[in-house]
């Protein structure tokens, strides 16, 4: 699959829009927030925008390495951190919007089929499809397939979203693992606990390097930029791993997200 970016012809005019929302953003509120508490300019936020170039290729990894960056004091993050479980946690409006649906049907409906209807649009949708037929094709060529939660050898099997699409709207390789199509079930859009995670460690590195290999170019860029962030891309399997057990606890932890490990009921 290639790995597309803006088109062409309005790669000039996002560029545009880009550098403007970056300016606003960093000259308004990044400016103002906290002056409440010190009375000084840019006392919460600090940011190093650096000078920008225009690339040929316009992509979310460009946006990240290349329009600069911000710092917060460590006890603010903490809070912020917190505070984002009403926006996009359990506690969120849409979440609790979702289980009154669920409720309201009779329990005909589930929060993950309320929220995936509210949230889909026709492109993620094809973006699902098109991971999933390129991960399928990738497999096709294996004699076997595992299925990554339990480690049997399956015949048939569904492709996992690791962290659900229901909570992260993520389509990248790393988080689309095969399962047998019952574990599946059971998992849903629970979140694999951190000690499942370290149990099937080996599995979820063969299934990443057998991406990495028929992906290289995709595979690097999604993962740097999902999961390694400012770590070098050697270091790949180790903090990929930690980083996916660390974001699995937040959103079990503050988040309040549902805990799923196989071995419980």
């Amino acid at each position: 699959m290639k790995i597309t970016g803006i088109p062409e012809d309005l790669q000039d005019v996002f560029f545009k829009l880009i550098k403007k929302i970056r300016d606003t953003v960093t000259k308004m509120p990044m400016k103002y927030i906290g002056r409440s508490i010190t009375n000084e300019y840019y006392s919460l936020f600090e940011y190093q925008n650096k000078p920008l170039r225009k690339s040929q290729h316009l992509d979310l990894e460009y946006l990240i390495t290349e329009f600069g960056s911000f710092t917060i004091p460590l006890e603010y993050y903490e809070a912020f951190k917190v505070l984002g479980s009403f926006i996009g946690g359990q506690d969120a409006i849409l979440f609790k919007w979702a289980e009154f649906s669920v409720t309201a049907s009779g329990q005909e409906l589930s929060v993950n089929r309320v929220l995936n209807e509210v949230l889909k649009s026709p492109i993620t949708a094809r973006h699902i499809a098109e991971s999933k037929k390129l991960y399928q094709d990738i497999l096709n060529t294996q004699g076997q397939v595992y299925c990554v939660w339990t480690g049997k050898r399956i015949t048939s099997y569904a492709i996992d979203h690791v962290i659900p699409f229901s909570v992260w709207k993520n389509n990248d390789l790393w988080n689309l693992l095969p399962s047998a199509g019952k574990v599946n079930a059971q998992k849903r859009d629970k979140i694999p606990s951190p000690d499942l995670i370290a149990r099937q460690k080996e599995h979820i590195l063969e299934y990443w390097e057998l991406l990495y290999h028929n992906q290289e170019q995709r595979f690097q860029k999604e993962i740097q930029v999902a999961l390694l962030g400012n770590h070098g891309f050697d270091t790949w399997k180790q903090k990929g791993i930690s980083q996916l057990q660390n974001s699995c606890k937040y959103l079990i932890e503050t988040r309040g997200f549902e805990e799923w490990d196989i071995r419980k009921p």
